[in-house]
């Protein structure tokens, strides 16, 4: 049974309204993040902060700015991390470690209260998900590190 092209159009319409109103959604939501982390970038604050993170980001490869994007990433969504690192200027490199150890462990919170509402045991799936995330993070390093990164 083949569609009818107004049924097409239909599909195509509903398609772009809806991923237009995520997009709005999320760009409501990532500009205000890149904007503040931008303005703060330069701040003694940032800079403070980075300093004392500096230590556990290190061993991933990662400057201690780093650490705020996986506040985001652990604490909210991918986007929002995206959005805290974007103004960061991290190297290619640090982005896909980032990447690796942020898909493996985000939005911590909601995810775990599901697995919690599930019977599953949400602390300790979410406790591993953060541990098999930086295990990954020091795995990547290590293998960076061997080849001449």
């Amino acid at each position: 049974m083949t569609e009818t092209v107004p049924d097409i159009a239909t599909r195509i319409k509903t398609g772009l309204r809806e991923g237009l109103l995520t997009s709005v959604k999320l760009f409501k939501f990532v500009l205000p993040l890149y904007v503040v982390v931008d303005l703060l970038k330069g701040s003694a604050a940032i800079a403070a902060l980075g300093d004392f993170f500096a230590p556990v980001m290190g061993l991933f490869g990662l400057p201690g700015e780093a650490a705020f994007a996986f506040v985001a990433a652990f604490s909210l969504n991918l986007y929002a991390a995206i959005a805290v690192m974007a103004p960061l200027d991290l190297t290619p490199w640090q982005v896909t470690q980032c990447g690796l150890m942020m898909g493996i462990a985000h939005n911590l919170i909601l995810e775990g209260g599901v697995l919690a509402g599930t019977g599953a045991r949400g602390g300790v799936l979410t406790l591993c998900r953060v541990l098999i995330a930086g295990l990954a993070g020091l795995l990547l390093e290590l293998g960076h590190t061997l080849w001449g990164g």
